[in-house]
């Protein structure tokens, strides 16, 4: 019986910890919509345009064409030269696709990157942000 017991305290001494994250989590969440509406234009050059993520620092060029595409590292450069895919994505005001090297970029606190048609598509993202 004490062993019974001895595992039942184990266990409820194991598990409180992890109930205190679920407050935690939840603050955060609002935390998490403000930052959200700090997405700003970025240059072309900062982005990997396979991961979809801005860096601090220009990244390395990637001629396909008369295009420049832009990635982090020799795997996503020869990505973005082999795999066509990897140099679209959709706008998300739009709808429609958008070559990556002639989009507008525009990137979220979390380093994570959308493209855009035009500042304006741009712009209407950020104001669609901050209202939800």
């Amino acid at each position: 019986m004490h062993k019974v017991l001895n595992l039942v305290f184990a266990a409820a001494a194991l598990s409180a910890p992890f109930s205190m994250p679920a407050v935690a989590l939840a603050a955060g969440s609002s935390l998490q919509s403000q930052a959200q509406e700090q997405w700003q234009k970025v240059d072309n050059k900062k982005v990997c345009m396979v991961t979809d993520m801005v860096f601090p620092k220009d990244q390395i060029p990637v001629q396909v064409g008369s295009k420049t595409y832009y990635g982090c590292c020799e795997n996503c450069k020869a990505t973005l030269g082999k795999d066509e895919g990897a140099r679209f994505a959709v706008d998300p005001v739009s709808g429609k696709k958008v070559d990556k090297a002639t989009a507008v970029i525009g990137a979220g606190p979390d380093g994570s990157v959308a493209y855009f048609e035009n500042d304006a598509n741009l712009e209407k993202f950020i104001a669609l942000r901050k209202k939800s």
